[in-house]
């Protein structure tokens, strides 16, 4: 085991008590103080608005980071500078608790940082194995996961107690103070790690190869893939154009997700047309980024899901009782506390799924492949939405709920998320070309902010009179209606997931 792991891990650990402590205060915040400007009625709306806008900026900045790592600077000296940034956004969040835009630059900040090193620091993990010790690497990759959530458990505890306790500068401040000591650590094992310079300019990158796919003519051949390509970019074109009536947010995600998706499918239609201009290595590599891209794309639905147990299931705790009965004796929870029953049942169930599930599974003759487990995590993820939209039906028939009930849909979803998240982590770099290891764990975090594009966009769709209609005939409210939406769309999204699984053949490119 690589020793200077360790300098990686407690790093992470710190970060991510930095990132979950503020963002799990951050909707009960924003409701509780910053929008006291809004109606009443209208400030759960905005919160989860401006909390699903802000993880779209923290998923989307991984395409910067780790262009910039790849390509300029290498992953250590990128995570260290935007871990600099970082610690200056959640600065101003301390320091504007009663200024809009002095908060929101905060955001901005944080989500540049954070967004920044997000797919770096889990590359960085790999980079530190070779052909020699790769069989490890799922064992670090599962204890960084683990780490994750160990920083997100008391964040997750003591944030929203210190917020109530203390106010606003103290709870956004300690989180800095963390992000602070985060970066110290990585800076200590500077001289110990394994440094995977950036990749010079290449002749035969993953644009310049697909540019040639697209471009190449052939006697007597239409370029179809050519004109899925303009198709996409001129929808990406009109979605610019509606952001008079979506929102900037959701109309440049809506076009970056169009860019990606046609552009993808044209240069897949027409890629062995850059043979003999590009070596075959270079032109199976893009093959293989198109086929992880895929991947990628239909666990999008698992992340619309899951992280709006920072926002919608607090919502619905905010309406919920919230003494609880354990073991005989009464205890008063705040509603952003429930959040830490995600990580602390990830801690339980990362190492008995690895010591005890797993392996009386593979007992029983059933290989558990990391695509087999991201489908059944995906599946888990829906179930659990199942069982938050009968408790949510239940509460809208005006039967009073206690917050227990939301532990067992908590259960279910963490179950989902170790499979998915966790192993997701592995897959992807393990997929991903030598070449590419940062910007495919870029695309990796770029699925997440397509996640909480379709959170923005249900939102925004059930603002119509029409939708609104609807849902009233249905006999159901409104939340409730969206947590059964949402579920029949993330048990789609895992049949095909399943189905696409059984094509897919693995490939392993860790560092010889």
């Amino acid at each position: 085991m690589p020793a200077q792991v360790k300098y990686i891990i407690a790093n992470e650990g710190c970060e991510r008590f930095s990132f979950y402590g503020m963002r799990n205060i951050l909707t009960p915040f924003l409701i509780s103080t910053l929008l006291l400007f809004l109606p009443v009625a209208d400030r759960a709306s905005e919160a989860k608005h401006v909390f699903h806008t802000f993880v779209i900026g923290v998923y989307f900045f991984p395409l910067l980071g780790g262009w910039i790592a790849d390509r300029f600077f290498g992953k250590y000296n990128t995570v260290f500078w935007l871990s600099l940034v970082y610690c200056a956004g959640h600065a101003c969040l301390a320091a504007f608790e009663d200024n809009l835009k002095g908060f929101y630059f905060g955001l901005f900040l944080i989500a540049l940082g954070s967004g920044g090193i997000k797919p770096l620091v889990a590359s960085f993990v790999g980079d530190q194995f070779d052909q020699t010790n790769k069989h490890k690497a799922k064992l670090v990759f599962d204890a960084f996961y683990w780490i994750i959530n160990f920083g997100s458990f008391f964040a997750s505890l003591l944030m929203p107690l210190f917020l109530k306790s203390y106010g606003p500068s103290v709870a956004f401040g300690i989180p800095g103070i963390l992000m602070f000591i985060a970066t110290i650590v990585f800076w200590m094992g500077k001289r110990k790690y394994v440094h995977v310079p950036p990749a010079p300019p290449d002749p035969d990158s993953f644009m310049r190869v697909a540019r040639s796919a697209l471009l190449a003519r052939r006697p007597g051949r239409w370029r179809l893939g050519l004109g899925v390509a303009i198709f996409g970019a001129l929808g990406a074109v009109l979605s610019l154009a509606m952001s008079f009536q979506w929102g900037f947010v959701i109309s440049a995600c809506g076009a970056l997700v169009l860019l990606l998706a046609f552009g993808g499918i044209g240069t897949s239609m027409q890629l062995e047309r850059a043979r003999g201009i590009h070596p075959d290595a270079a032109v199976d590599a893009v093959r293989a980024v198109l086929r992880i891209l895929i991947v990628f794309a239909l666990v999008t639905p698992f992340w619309s899901l899951f992280d709006q147990k920072a926002s919608t299931w607090i919502v619905q705790a905010n309406s919920m009782t919230h003494t609880m009965s354990l073991f005989g004796n009464q205890f008063t929870f705040l509603p952003a506390q429930m959040q830490a029953l995600n990580p602390l049942m990830v801690m339980i169930l990362i190492p008995f799924n690895n010591m005890v599930l797993f392996p009386l599974i593979a007992r029983m003759g059933i290989e558990v492949t990391a695509l087999r487990r991201m489908t059944t995590g995906i599946a888990f993820t829906a179930l659990a939405w199942v069982v938050i939209g009968v408790i949510q039906s239940s509460m809208d028939a005006g039967t009073p709920t206690s917050m227990a009930w939301q532990i067992l849909p908590y259960a279910i979803l963490t179950m989902g998320e170790v499979l998915v998240s966790a192993t997701g982590l592995e897959f992807a770099y393990s997929q991903a070309p030598p070449s590419m290891k940062g910007i495919i764990m870029a695309f990796w975090s770029l699925a997440i902010t397509v996640g909480s594009l379709w959170v923005l966009i249900v939102n925004s769709s059930v603002k119509h009179d029409a939708v609104l209609g609807y849902i009233s005939h249905s006999g159901m409210g409104v939340i409730a209606f969206q947590m059964y939406f949402f579920a029949a769309f993330a048990f789609a999204a895992a049949v095909v997931f399943g189905w696409y699984a059984t094509r897919y053949r693995m490939t392993n490119n860790y560092r010889v």
